[in-house]
């Protein structure tokens, strides 16, 4: 549960942190690497 609310918490953050494009892609890869850190 407790990786559940951190991995959501970062997924917030992360889109609003999104105002490029360049920025969205940044952020997806930041996304994926947080939910891999997340798995292990």
């Amino acid at each position: 549960m407790k990786t559940l609310t951190l991995t959501l918490l970062l997924a917030v953050a992360t889109l609003t942190g999104c105002h490029t494009v360049q920025g969205i892609g940044r952020d997806i890869r930041a996304g994926g690497a947080a939910i891999e850190r997340a798995a292990q």
